[in-house]
């Protein structure tokens, strides 16, 4: 959208505008996947797994599953990066992430300020419970019941690695996101499968999601 726009897709503007892009894909989704678990006799609640009693433990979970799909995640980007500039791929990161000949996008720094709370206050909260309900409370239990766990942990995994390639601001960076996403998608996949709650992971995708928003918030620094 930016590159059609004639913009630049700086690490601040892409991470602004994919946020905001993705809110009335969060919300539209959200409210699509609430009434497809009404239709099933279920609710998102029970779904999600919220209880006031375990909010500790599920925050204790949630902080250990990032550190758990960290690891395999950086593996990722770092052997996709390898496979596409071989030994120079530290180098690469600049140009396959963020692009130094990338300019600021013509917007005041006013507007890019409320832009940014708008995206920082809106993303994280809404998009790591919807995508996890998408790909892993909804889509992969009826998948794993038909087809079993490897295809109906894979499947979502896949979706969710795609879906992320949009983040990215160059082709290369594309494919890094996309494979290092799918990573993330099968471990959490995985997660799920096993530990059949899906607040714990509603929490890691919340924690990394506001990390990840946080450059939302700067570009107006840039632009000041």
């Amino acid at each position: 959208m930016l590159a059609a726009f004639g913009q630049p897709a700086t690490l601040g503007a892409a991470s602004l505008f994919s946020a905001l892009a993705l809110l009335p894909v969060n919300i539209i989704s959200l409210l699509w996947v609430r009434r497809l678990v009404h239709r099933d006799g279920t609710t998102l609640r029970e779904m999600i797994g919220f209880d006031r009693t375990r909010i500790g433990r599920d925050i204790a979970w949630g902080l250990l599953w990032i550190v758990v799909l960290w690891l395999p995640f950086i593996a990722a980007i770092v052997g996709t990066m390898f496979a596409i500039f071989g030994t120079g791929l530290f180098a690469g990161f600049e140009t396959a992430l963020a692009p130094p000949e990338a300019e600021i996008p013509a917007i005041t720094p006013l507007l890019a300020s409320v832009l940014g709370i708008v995206a920082f206050v809106t993303f994280a909260p809404l998009n790591a419970p919807t995508e996890e309900l998408v790909y892993r409370g909804y889509s992969q239990p009826p998948l794993v019941a038909r087809w079993g766990a490897a295809f109906g942990v894979t499947v979502p995994a896949i979706a969710f690695g795609l879906q992320h390639i949009f983040f990215a601001a160059t082709p290369a960076g594309m494919l890094v996101y996309g494979v290092a996403f799918f990573v993330w998608g099968l471990g959490s996949g995985i997660i799920y499968l096993r530990q059949r709650r899906l607040m714990p992971l509603i929490v890691a995708h919340f924690v990394v999601n506001l990390a990840t928003s946080i450059p939302a918030l700067l570009l107006p620094l840039a632009l000041g």
